[in-house]
């Protein structure tokens, strides 16, 4: 094969094109990817459709959420031929200040696949092999250990999973604690299943039922916020800390729905102590009072990416059985990406969506 094959964003609110090209040679350092499976991201459909700024020019290749098999490598990344990886969505340099104090997802040259450089959308992609994340795979190139999970499901680990994975070791979080998620489709259901890994009790809020409904078994409480008032919201979600055995105080909040909405509810649920991680983005704006953050001696933390450190460990806890993402995921032909994309616009995909060439 001398071509590949990617889905590229022409112009916003308009569909991904086909476009065949020839396959890009790594150069050093870097690696030829196979691509195995991208997700789909909120973040993919705001490039789309919302306005949200893209660091490249168009026409581009979105998706940052990347599985596959190394078929080719540059100079200096030899080692990684043949192996299957996770490609991280955040790629930082490794070098800068930022970098050697931990913090590479405040790297100034980080590279986002689908963003910064041509995302995983393709049959075939070219990134830097530093940051990647190793996969053990048999020789049908099927991940190794306990899970029934495939190469193609673990591309979700990149964003989707390791991003709610750094916000809930950033809140300091326990099987002391009880955990709320407000907005638990993608990012938001696969936080509330790391936090219960942790041993923390959990609550899911939305507004779709439907997505309630899909992870209820897994939490220990769901809440759909079209039937309740704030109010009584409040009182619900305090009263499953006490019936959990968990504080009522120094909640942990993660705001995962990328609205006002969300939001302004997450706010609204601080309490003395608590520690509140903005996941989701908007670009809308909430009106919130933040001396409340004063009054409460609380705690208010943004999260963006998942530094590359993480995602060994993230592997390792699906591999190893201790988290079930397979009721959470749904793989789709490439070729179908426009209806995909389109169905995950106007909400009507319960499970992540993932591309396969």
């Amino acid at each position: 094969m001398t071509t590949m094959v990617s889905w590229q964003m022409v112009n916003p609110n308009q569909p991904l094109e086909r476009v065949e090209s020839p396959i890009p040679e790594p150069k050093s350092g870097e690696v030829l990817l196979k691509v195995s499976g991208c997700g789909v991201c909120h973040t993919d459909l705001g490039f789309l459709y919302d306005g949200v700024p893209i660091k490249s020019a168009l026409p581009l290749t979105l998706g940052h959420e990347i599985s596959g098999i190394v078929q080719a490598t540059g100079p200096g990344a030899e080692a990684w031929n043949g192996c299957a990886a996770v490609v991280p969505a955040v790629m930082p340099c490794g070098e800068c200040a930022s970098c050697r104090e931990g913090r590479g997802n405040i790297c100034s040259t980080q590279k986002m696949p689908g963003n910064d450089i041509q995302g995983g959308f393709a049959s075939h992609i070219v990134v830097p092999a530093k940051q990647l994340c190793k996969i053990p795979v048999d020789e049908n190139m099927k991940p190794i250990g306990a899970a029934d999970v495939s190469l193609e499901e673990l591309s979700v680990v990149a964003d989707a999973i390791t991003t709610p994975y750094q916000a809930i070791i950033e809140a300091g979080l326990t099987e002391k604690d009880l955990a709320v998620f407000i907005g638990v489709g993608g990012v938001g259901g696969f936080g509330a299943l790391l936090a219960k890994s942790f041993g923390a009790a959990v609550v899911a809020i939305d507004v779709d039922q439907l997505k309630l409904e899909n992870l209820s078994s897994s939490v220990d409480a769901t809440f759909n916020v079209k039937d309740i008032p704030f109010k009584d919201l409040r009182k619900k979600v305090y009263a499953v800390a006490k019936e959990t055995g968990r504080s009522t105080t120094h909640l942990k909040i993660f705001e995962t729905s990328g609205t006002a909405a969300g939001q302004k509810t997450a706010f609204g649920l601080l309490t003395f102590g608590a520690h509140l991680s903005i996941i989701g983005f908007t670009l809308d704006t909430a009106d919130i009072r933040l001396s409340n953050l004063m009054a409460f001696n609380a705690t208010a933390r943004g999260n963006w990416g998942c530094i590359p450190e993480y995602y060994r460990p993230v592997v390792d806890l699906i591999l190893a059985g201790k988290m079930n993402i397979k009721p959470f995921v749904k793989t789709y032909p490439l070729a179908s990406i426009n209806e995909v994309f389109e169905m995950a616009h106007q909400r009507k995909i319960i499970q992540r969506p993932i591309m396969v060439p």
